[in-house]
């Protein structure tokens, strides 16, 4: 009988000799299906999908150290022969390195402090601002322009604080809060699919009803109701949006389901005595992947937008979190008395959701079966 075609092949059979590049761990290898191989290769060779993923890649790992780059804090102090690391290290107060407070160091006071009296030295990252803090320029007031000589590289925003740093911990915020909201829908909506469609029937027509009423809700409304009365922090706002969201990931899967049950494959693991749990999470879900996989990037995108969409109108998350929605917002305001936050986000906005819709577009023609059938 013919093996369905999946992501990845399941048990060894007794006896054989695992091959080279598989995960030996309690009887199990893991091996990548070789249409899955040709699928990632092909990938590879869509030059402008495989380099949006490198790319935006990039941008989340340099985000998620963003305070080595973009902080207030000093990435190394050396004073009186010590070496101390603040940037992930507890608070430092002033009087540890001879100054005169006990409130958290001002790294950039303190280098120049050491330059002068020889003590010790301090090294800052390359944006020495973090995305909280005001900088006010004797006689001169907010926005500020872009300085290189106060590495305000992207200018200020209407309070002083660095747009830079503003833009990348947004994006941080905004591409965290994009994968947990997906990967919870996505897995919630594919287990919920996956059962409507195996087991069908009495249990399939209730929750066709049921989603058909949740997906009647004005979701937009109820968010900025619920926001507007709970004032929601970072996971309690993407635990809204799951509730309000899982739904429409059903279908695909529920209808891809109907289909597999029915295979020659699926019987046989009936008759072999497989638990549903087994056919579903083995046999079924990993040929159904390939539409979650493909829809996945442009469902990132969607987040980012909405995410931003709400704080644009003052219902996202609540000051002074990073927010591109904020700096939107600010930009458009002040677009001619400061055009440089307003280019900033919107650079960095269509930069962003362009990269992941080639990446979406990438990964729907690698995954397209109609590059890997012959047709007789």
């Amino acid at each position: 009988m013919k093996l369905p075609t999946g992501l990845f092949r399941g048990r060894r059979p007794a006896g054989s000799v695992p091959s080279a590049g598989t995960d030996e761990r309690a009887g199990f290898r893991i091996r990548v299906d070789p249409l899955t191989r040709a699928r990632i290769k092909r990938f590879t060779q869509i030059k402008r999908g495989y380099w949006s993923f490198i790319a935006i890649t990039s941008l989340l790992v340099l985000s998620l150290v963003a305070e080595l780059f973009v902080n207030s804090r000093a990435l190394v102090v050396s004073y009186e022969g010590k070496l101390y690391f603040p940037t992930y290290a507890r608070v430092f107060l002033g009087e540890e390195f001879g100054l005169d407070y006990k409130y958290e160091t001002d790294y950039r006071a303190l280098k120049e402090t050491l330059k002068a009296n020889g003590k010790g030295w301090v090294i800052l990252p390359i944006v020495p601002w973090n995305a909280y803090e005001q900088d006010f320029i004797e006689g001169e007031y907010p926005p500020n322009p872009p300085s290189m000589e106060r590495r305000h590289f992207l200018g200020t925003d209407i309070i002083g604080r660095d747009v830079l740093a503003r833009l990348l911990y947004g994006f941080r915020t905004a591409i965290l809060f994009a994968l947990l909201y997906v990967g919870a829908t996505f897995l919630v909506g594919t287990v919920i699919g996956a059962l409507m469609g195996y087991w069908g029937g009495p249990f399939d027509m209730v929750f066709q009803r049921l989603i058909e009423i949740w997906e009647r809700i004005p979701f937009l409304y109820v968010v900025m109701i619920l926001g507007a009365i709970f004032k929601p922090n970072f996971m309690l706002f993407v635990g809204i949006f799951v509730i309000f969201g899982w739904s429409g990931r059903t279908w695909a899967v529920r209808a891809m389901t109907y289909r597999e049950r029915e295979r020659d494959y699926i019987l046989a693991a009936r008759a072999m005595g497989a638990s549903t749990l087994r056919i579903i999470g083995v046999h079924i879900v990993p040929n159904v992947l390939v539409v979650i996989l493909t829809s996945l990037p442009f469902a990132v995108s969607g987040a980012i937008s909405s995410l931003t969409a709400l704080d644009y109108l003052g219902f996202g998350l609540r000051a002074p979190t990073p927010s591109w929605g904020e700096l939107l917002s600010m930009g458009i305001a002040q677009y001619e008395a400061a055009p440089w936050i307003l280019a900033s986000i919107v650079t960095a906005m269509t930069f962003v959701l362009v990269t992941i819709a080639f990446v979406g577009e990438g990964l729907r023609d690698a995954f397209d079966p109609r590059k890997h059938t012959v047709y007789r």
